[in-house]
This record gives structure tokens, sequence and C-alpha cells, in this order.
């Protein structure tokens, strides 16, 4: 094979058996691998209806065809389940270098059944796996865990693993490899930890070979030039990382402030900004394998109460834990987006659940006797604390690690998680930007930006400049965003490259890597059959079109300050085009020709 390596690792962590499994070929062309593939194969396996947190809910780490080989930014990998956030399909997206080390061993993905009985990691060195004991590693955290690991394995060896946060099952446990990179979102953390498995360590001394070298030369070679050329990928993320985006969105009205209660402007946004932390606490910048971009921030702050030497934070870290927090304390979000990567925790969920906290709190829904201090927004050492605690499911961080709609439904008011499908919202507004409102609600995975990055357009201007307050058209728009998204997280590439390049280039790769001819359309299909997978799995799971809305702050409350005042999201208006352009029916289900269309 090419591109795929053709094998899967099966491995039963209740018996301890390991299995190595052939690659179906037909199903990776179908799906290609990933997030794709990874999530065919768990439906496949196991019911919809099964508890996130049981043995019965398999974790698949897996591949695609690009991981590992010279293609633009290659180095991605996604871990498969049932999330036990949203009770969603999770498929939670990682970089590094540990998804291309699996397939330098052999192994396009792993899938882990059942749970062990004691804490366990599994050494994967080539054809040799092993399953050893991990009770001297729990408790640990993320630095502490894979240090550990690389001296009793090899120092080249690539490690991915859980914090305390998945060990103590909070709902938005992460897990992280190269000690920062991390397949943050939905809660993967958790069930890797239910499972009692601590950490994957890899090492690989093979090669993924490609179809077409010359080529495959070519198409990266284009797509490289590309990637470099564009203001985007080739300046902006490099010198700023994506924390430029603070002072784009604050501009533009789109920033949410304090749990989206007072969105639009933050008014020192520039001081959590990509640019401020530039000049005061970046080192370096970083990129994963085969990276042409290095948006990743080496960070120091070098003393005060939150000194520290860490990774990031990305823009989404910046605003969950600064502008959506009320903190402009830039060295404080520093920590404790430190504290996320070090205890394994998604900065999103985190920051947005202490937001809604603080919310809360101020309404006199909760007090100090359940919160132990006062915490109120832009308290930057509660921020912090809180961050810890949730971890480790001290105090009130056991109530954080439930996440913000169980939280808020807890103390009665659901209305103050801003979250879809239980999953919180990223740092975007949908009330200045119309159609990633609707990339929102409709996300199969719940708040979500990254399943259709319907800011590009709308924000940033690419592939062209829409009108971010007009809805005629987002259906269309978001539709094809959400299929080119899904099959480049299924492919192995960084979403980041697609400001750049777009589905002829993505073919263009696939099509001489793996031999399988390729075109733009086929891209797009396989997304679009990738998306509607993901629906027919949470409308076996109960969710309804009931699902496919915002928090009705978003709905109803117009935004306060900046310069769009007054806007709601109308999401009713495009919502019914949405299912037209889908091929569903008005209650939101694929109709029988269009599963018939895409093979399902």
């Amino acid at each position: 094979m090419y591109g795929w390596v053709g094998q899967v690792l099966r491995i039963n962590l209740t018996n301890g058996t390991i299995k190595k499994e052939a690659l179906d070929q037909a199903e990776a062309g179908k799906y290609l691998g990933a997030r794709g593939l990874g999530t065919r194969l768990w439906i496949k396996e196991v019911g919809p209806t099964v508890d996130a947190l049981s043995a019965e809910n398999n974790l698949i780490f897996m591949t695609g065809p690009l991981t590992g080989t010279l293609a633009t930014n290659g180095g991605r990998y996604n871990v498969v389940c049932k999330s036990p956030l949203t009770g969603a399909m999770a498929a939670s997206n990682s970089g590094g270098y540990w998804g291309p080390e699996l397939k330098y061993a052999g192994y396009d993905g792993i899938i882990f059944e059942g749970k062990a009985e004691k804490p366990v990691y599994v050494w994967i060195n080539d054809d040799q796996v092993e399953i050893r004991c991990a009770e001297h590693l729990w408790g640990k955290d993320v630095i502490e865990t894979t240090d550990t690991l690389r001296a009793e394995t090899d120092f080249d060896a690539k490690v991915a693993c859980i914090g305390p946060a998945g060990e103590n099952l909070v709902k938005f446990a992460c897990i992280v490899n190269d000690y920062t990179r991390a397949a943050g979102r939905s809660g993967v953390g958790a069930v890797m930890g239910f499972k009692n498995l601590k950490a994957v360590v890899v090492k690989g001394t093979g090669a993924v070979r490609v179809a077409d070298p010359d080529g495959f030369l070519e198409a990266l070679t284009k797509a490289r030039e590309m990637v470099r050329s564009h203001p985007v990928t080739g300046t902006g993320l490099g010198l700023y990382g994506t924390g430029i985006l603070i002072n784009i969105l604050d501009q533009s009205g789109g920033l949410p402030v304090n749990n989206f209660r007072d969105s639009g402007t933050f008014p020192n946004a520039d001081a959590t900004s990509g640019e401020t932390l530039a000049k005061t606490y970046l080192v370096r910048n970083k990129g994963c394998m085969g990276c042409a971009i290095g948006c990743g921030r080496i960070v120091n702050v070098p003393d005060g109460p939150f000194k520290g030497f860490g990774e990031g934070p990305e823009y989404e870290a910046q605003w969950s834990l600064g502008a959506d927090c009320g903190v402009d304390n830039l060295a404080a979000i520093v920590r404790a987006n430190n504290y996320c990567n070090e205890l394994g925790l998604d900065p999103i969920s985190m920051g947005a659940t202490i937001a809604c906290a603080f919310e809360l709190f101020e309404i006199g829904a909760i007090s100090e006797k359940e919160t132990g201090r006062a915490i109120r927004f832009g308290d930057a050492e509660a921020m912090v604390e809180l961050t810890r605690q949730t971890a480790y499911r001290e105090g009130f961080g056991n109530e954080l690690a439930e996440g913000s709609y169980r939280l808020a439904s807890k103390f009665g008011h659901p209305e103050l998680s801003m979250s879809v499908k239980k999953q919180e919202l990223p740092a975007y507004d949908p009330r200045g930007l119309q159609g990633l409102g609707l990339n929102y609600a409709t996300s199969n995975r719940g708040g979500c930006h990254v399943r259709g990055y319907m800011t590009s357009p709308e924000i940033l201007g690419i592939p062209e400049k829409l009108d971010n307050l007009a809805t005629e058209g987002k259906a269309g728009w978001t539709k094809t965003f959400q299929d080119l998204t899904a099959a480049v997280d299924s492919s192995g590439i960084c979403l980041f490259l697609t400001f750049a390049i777009g589905a002829p280039e993505v073919a263009a790769q696939l099509s001489t890597a793996t031999g399988v001819e390729c075109t733009a359309d086929d891209v797009l299909k396989i997304g679009e059959r990738i998306w509607n997978m993901e629906r027919l799995f949470n409308l076996a799971n109960g969710f309804t079109k009931d699902d496919d809305t915002l928090p009705p702050r978003l709905l109803k409350e117009p935004m306060k300050v900046g310069p769009l005042k007054g806007v709601v999201n109308k999401l009713s208006e495009m919502l019914p085009e949405y299912y037209k352009v889908r091929g569903w029916d008005e209650d939101g289900r694929p109709t029988p020709e269009k599963l018939e269309e895409l093979g399902l």
C-alpha cells in the first residue's frame, strides 16, 4: 500500500490480547483515515447508545494517508470515541510527531477495547508491542509521565498520555502528545483514564511509501509555496501565532466577553493578544512535523506569581482564559494554559466553564459556600487556581470538571452555559458571524469552530469576503466548509493549510501519495460522506433537530457594545436552507436518496 501502511493494532485491555489486522483498503478509500476512518471503524463495532465511560466504548487512535509523509504539515492524527462531555462522537485532532511515529512503526491506527484492571501503558517498538504496568505513573502530570516513559523505553520514543484530569475523569480532559500537542476537545482523555490507560509510547524505524514520488514532490512543492506566500500562513501565524486573531475579532466586534454576556469588544484586548505575547513572553515559535507555518509559541514568564516556562497559549486559550473570564493579565493566562498542558485539560472548555461559574456567582446562583472564595469576572488569581483544582476535582473544581452545561443546570441556569450539544463554544460570537452560528449549531460534535471554519470568509475574507451579518447563502458556504474540513481532518494534514490551499491541492497530494486517483470533487464528496455518517450516529443516539441550536442568549439578547451592537444570530433563517442543501428532510435527517448517493 502507498500512503497507508496497511496495518491496524487491536489491543484488548481487559484480557491483554494484542492483534495485528490488515487495513480494509475499500474502507480507507471511502473515509481516508484519522477522523473519517476512525469514526467508521468505531460505528461498525460499537452501538450508539453505549455509555461513554464504559469498557465498551472503544478508543481509537487513527492516522491519515498523508500522516508521516512529506506532505505540508503532515503530522496529524485523531482520537475517536463516544464523548463523555456531549454523548456525540468525539474525533479529536492532534499534531506534533506522535502520529507519524505510529506509521513509522508500521500501523495506521490502534483500536483499544475493554478496560485494564490496573493502570497500564502500551509500548510499541516497531513490531514489538507490550502492555506494561503504569501504577508508578498514576498521578503524574504530562511532563513527568513523558520524561519517565522516554527513560524507560527509548529517548527517541514519542509519548501520548493523560494527566491527572484524565485520571480523574474530567469531562473535558484531553490526551497530550509530545509534551504540549493535544487531542483536546470532547473529553477523549477521560475515556482513556476510565480504561486505566496512562500512555501510548511509540518508536518506529520504518517509513511511509508514496505511489508517485515525483508527482508527490511536485504537488507538495506547489502547496508549500502557496502556504509560504499567503499573508496568514506565511507571515501572520508565524510571527504572532493564532493569537493574532484577538485584535482582529475585537476590532470587528465579534470577540466574546464575560461568558458572551458583554460581547463585542474587550476594553484591554490588546494586552492579551498575540502581538503582546510576542513582545513579552515569547521565546520562539514552533511547528509540528513538516510544518510550513510555525504557529506554536514557546513562552516564558520570568517572574511574578505566574512565572513559568511552557508552550502556548493559542488564540482559543488566550480568549477563554482571558476575555471570556474578563481577565486581561497575560501572565495569568499563560500560567492557566500551562496547567492545561501539564494536567491534560481542554482550555476552551476550561475557560468557558470558569466564565459560566463567574456569572453564576455574580447573579447569586452560587455562593462562597460552594466555591470556597469569591469568584468574579476579572479575577485572574481565581481563574488560575480553579484551573488547577478542576484537574484534581478539588473543592469547587469537582463541579467545574463536569463542564459548563452540567454546572449551570445543577445551579438552576442551564441557559448560562455557552455550549452546543453540551460542548463549550470557542472564541467567536455567532451574533457577529451569522454563518459561524449555523456552523456551531449544526456541528456533529457540539460547539466547534474547526468543523467548518466560517470565520475564514466572514472575518478574514478567505477565499472571499462575505458579509458577516448576512444570512443569505450561508447554508451553502457552511456545507462546503464542513465537508472540506472533514476530508482534511481525515487526510492527516493541518486544517490551517486551508487558509492558503483548497480541495485541488489536497486532492493532488492524496492522489500522488496513495496512487488512488482523487479529484477536488472527490475530496468534498468524501467529506460529505463523513459528515453524514456522523449525523447518522447522532440521530441513532437520540439527537434531533432541536439540538441544532444555540444558547438562548445568542438568539435573543443583542450584543451590547462595539460595532455590532444590537445584533442577534438569525439561525432560524438559515437552518431550513441548510437542511435542503445537505439533502436532508425538514427534520434534519438524510434522505434515502442522499444516503444512496454517498454509499451509506
